[in-house]
């Protein structure tokens, strides 16, 4: 049985870390996967997704924009993507906002707007059109960002309502929701690709 491929691009990891859940909570509803970072030459330039049964790709935001890795990646392996069952996790702060109850219906809104577009712009740049797609809320790590950073990200939080303490890093990822995309992704990989 092929196993399902985890491939994600990270800065700070927590993309990372969400790519290692996804692959936890495959293993722990009896799929085998192969987790893998899309920046690592040496691992990614043997991958052939004819090799897999299906592939979870999960890519931060950073400046509006998914990381280049990520891109230079999908646009060449485009083509096996298709013919695999497949799904995209944007990782952004944005969607925060989005899962956040605080906060007007307007702001929700704007929110959900925001984290769309940074995917269809994503999906314009590499053709690639997932069979599903959701934004998933990341992770602020003040305490490694350069103080110039620091201050930008904190005007943002404040405006958006997030956490402002910067002595500390701050996680907003739903992780039971990233396990809800999981499974439903797994209802479209083909049964025999299930271990049980």
């Amino acid at each position: 049985m092929k196993p399902v491929a985890v491939l994600y691009a990270t800065r700070e990891g927590q993309t990372r870390k969400i790519a290692e859940r996804v692959a936890g909570h495959l293993a722990e509803i009896g799929y085998e996967s192969k987790t893998l970072n899309v920046g690592d030459d040496d691992a990614i330039e043997t991958l052939d997704l004819n090799d897999y049964s299906g592939a979870i790709l999960a890519a931060s935001v950073h400046a509006g924009e998914h990381g280049r890795e990520m891109i230079r990646f999908v646009k060449a392996h485009v083509t096996d993507l298709n013919r695999i069952p497949n799904c995209f996790i944007s990782v952004t702060l944005t969607q925060a906002s989005v899962d956040m109850p605080q906060g007007s219906q307007r702001d929700h809104e704007i929110a959900l707007a925001a984290v769309k577009q940074v995917m269809d712009t994503f999906f314009i740049e590499t053709g690639w059109t997932p069979l599903q797609a959701h934004g998933v809320a990341g992770a602020l790590f003040y305490t490694k960002y350069n103080p110039l950073v620091r201050m930008v990200l904190k005007r943002i939080a404040k405006k958006a309502g997030g956490a402002t303490d910067t002595s500390r890093d701050h996680e907003y990822t739903d992780w039971a929701a990233l396990e809800r995309i999981v499974e439903n992704f797994a209802g479209q990989l083909p049964k025999t690709a299930n271990a049980n």
